[in-house]
């Protein structure tokens, strides 16, 4: 097959396969809005995310910001502006589970 006949092909694989790879696990989804409404300090309490039934008054609005899983994670990770860091309080599956449900539940690509 020549250069120019395996990239399309080669793409449609590569696309087909991050499909699947990124595809939402309902528990993995479950489990993170579980986290997200009862961690302490629980997400839920300063963000407003309407698929946890949140009304946070002092994060932005997520429904609006739309992060991304990656965003979320970093956050949860090193914390920002007044919002704590995670990384001592959620294994390394939680904070992925809650980056999922946010990215999820607000529309986000992953």
């Amino acid at each position: 097959m020549t250069g120019a006949r395996l990239r399309p092909a080669l793409c449609s694989a590569l696309l087909l396969g991050a499909g699947a790879a990124t595809a939402a696990d309902p528990a993995e989804l479950a489990r993170g809005k579980e986290l997200f409404t009862t961690l302490q300090p629980a997400c839920a309490t300063c963000h407003t995310l309407q698929a946890a039934g949140a009304e946070g008054q002092v994060g932005p609005v997520l429904d609006e910001l739309k992060p991304d899983a990656a965003r979320v994670l970093r956050a949860l990770k090193a914390g920002i502006g007044v919002m704590p860091s995670y990384a001592e309080r959620l294994s390394e599956a939680d904070m992925q589970a809650v980056a999922r449900f946010v990215a999820n539940a607000t529309g986000a690509a992953e």
